[in-house]
């Protein structure tokens, strides 16, 4: 039997560019500034040095993510947004006011997560 082709989802597009465990956190960490790759490790908790790095490399090559080199004894490296991905910068405002007002709450009292 020929398999029927779901129609095109731009809810689907975007999940499939920025869902998953980490790549949110990272974006939600990369939206004010750019940032180093062992300041990004230490702001997702749990995340792989591999990890980070294959996430990164992917957001590089859905072009939301630039990776700057600099010149400098010991070399750097910078990741920050692409225009692209300052376009995304609304969405992680919502869901980062969605996630707030809807934080599990516990006698009264904001639970930590």
């Amino acid at each position: 039997m020929a398999e029927t082709k779901a129609p095109w989802c731009p809810v689907t597009a975007t999940v499939e560019v920025i869902g998953g465990k980490w790549k949110s956190t990272i974006l939600f960490h990369l939206k004010d500034r750019p940032r180093r790759f062992n300041e990004l490790r230490r702001l997702v908790p749990g995340i792989t040095q591999r990890m980070l790095t294959l996430q990164l490399r992917a957001l590089e090559k859905d072009g939301i993510v630039s990776r700057k080199v600099h010149d400098t004894v010991p070399p750097h490296v910078e990741y920050s947004f692409t225009k692209k991905g300052q376009s995304l910068g609304p969405i992680l405002d919502a869901m980062e006011e969605w996630g707030d007002a809807n934080r599990p709450r516990k006698r009264g009292r904001v639970e930590a997560v």
